[in-house]
């Protein structure tokens, strides 16, 4: 069964070398969808590909979808950038059977009510605020899951996504694209984990196309701004691999801790990096307590994570670089079929305004069920 998951892993790589060969990427394309679902996994640091084991493992690795026994809904609002961004998700997952499952996921980030001063000049030359409109800038991403067991011991769980991706900025432009998520987990024991998620493993495209009034086009060339022509913009495959290990350090109380590390196939400014690898390592922690008995989902939560570790230049001496991470911090509570989830983001910047408070709730159609 291990040979499978090694097999597995290695034809990810092959098919991810092979199309980066071919296409000119961008290093840094479709990001919204790279932000992450669900406030448990945000507070742990974005490390969930071995743990996860919910509705949410639609995004962070859709091989999780296995563990499910019930209908389950997923719900999160965030907000960035000091509310400017408003960040939605909403997911599905349900078993059709005793080794497969489904899910359907909806992510939006957008910044609304954004001023349109295109127009502002009238005809006569004169400024006109009332010639001032609004719109929104927003991206979309459709994730249609499906995951199922390999194998007779149900040690190695697979799963893909198929990603429809929606990007509209106003009546200006918009675009569609098109891409496939691919993850597995295997358990080597009841207490370790390993994993592997392949995000955009195809290579993701985006189709824009623009409209602009030839009015518009004028102005922009008076500006001196470019007028952009329909394209389409390429997205890397980015994998991810995993290790968490679950222990139970008495009757009631447990801990999980999980290591993830993140590759793309480009130059980044990540921990370590070469010319054409970045390996972004990052670290999560969840110590639970057991509120109740048999298993009935209920249960509090402290969770910590860290991510982002980079480089930066020292404010005191340009010419050092000082080591910088991202510390994350939450809470979850387990009451048997709801469970709620809160977690802070870079709580060490609040004083820069550079963090987000996040809520999430899942909701266990039948039977309660923890973590």
């Amino acid at each position: 069964m291990f040979k499978k998951i090694l097999i597995f892993v290695g034809l990810l790589f092959f098919v991810t070398q092979s199309s980066q060969a071919q296409q000119l990427l961008r290093s840094y394309s479709n990001e919204f969808l790279a932000l992450g679902v669900g406030a448990r996994g945000l507070a742990m640091g974005n490390v969930q590909a071995a743990s996860v084991n919910d509705v949410t493992s639609a995004y962070w690795n859709p091989a999780g979808l296995n563990h499910i026994d019930e209908l389950q809904i997923g719900l999160m609002h965030a907000e960035w950038f000091a509310g400017i961004g408003k960040y939605d998700y909403i997911g599905l997952a349900t078993p059709i059977s005793g080794d497969r499952a489904v899910g359907l996921s909806i992510i939006r980030f957008g910044v609304d009510d954004i001023p349109n001063t295109l127009n502002i000049v009238d005809g006569d030359g004169n400024i006109d605020y009332d010639r001032i409109t609004t719109f929104s800038a927003a991206d979309y991403g459709f994730l249609l899951s499906y995951a199922q067991k390999w194998g007779s011991n149900d040690k190695l769980r697979v799963g893909g996504n198929v990603k429809i991706v929606h990007r509209k900025v106003g009546d200006f432009a918009n675009s569609w694209g098109f891409g496939i998520d691919l993850g597995a987990q295997y358990d080597l024991n009841d207490k370790l984990t390993l994993a592997v998620s392949a995000k955009d493993i195809t290579t993701t495209f985006n189709a824009w196309s623009f409209d602009f009034t030839d009015e518009e086009k004028e102005l922009l060339e008076i500006t001196n701004n470019v007028i952009p022509v329909n394209s389409v913009e390429l997205t890397g495959q980015r994998i991810i691999l995993g290790a968490s290990y679950a222990l139970d350090l008495t009757d009631k109380i447990s801990l999980l801790t999980e290591l993830n590390l993140d590759l793309t196939f480009d130059e980044r400014n990540t921990l370590l990096h070469t010319s054409f690898l970045s390996i972004d390592p990052h670290l999560g922690i969840e110590a639970g307590y057991d509120l109740g008995d048999d298993d009935d989902g209920k249960g509090l939560f402290l969770r910590l994570g860290i991510n982002n570790v980079q480089r930066f230049l020292d404010d005191d001496d340009i010419e050092k670089t000082v080591l910088g991470i991202q510390p994350n911090i939450g809470l979850g509570l387990g009451l048997g079929n709801i469970n709620i989830d809160y977690a802070l983001t870079g709580f060490s910047n609040i004083s820069q305004g550079i963090y987000s408070h996040v809520f999430s709730v899942r909701l266990h159609l039948k039977s309660g069920k923890k973590y």
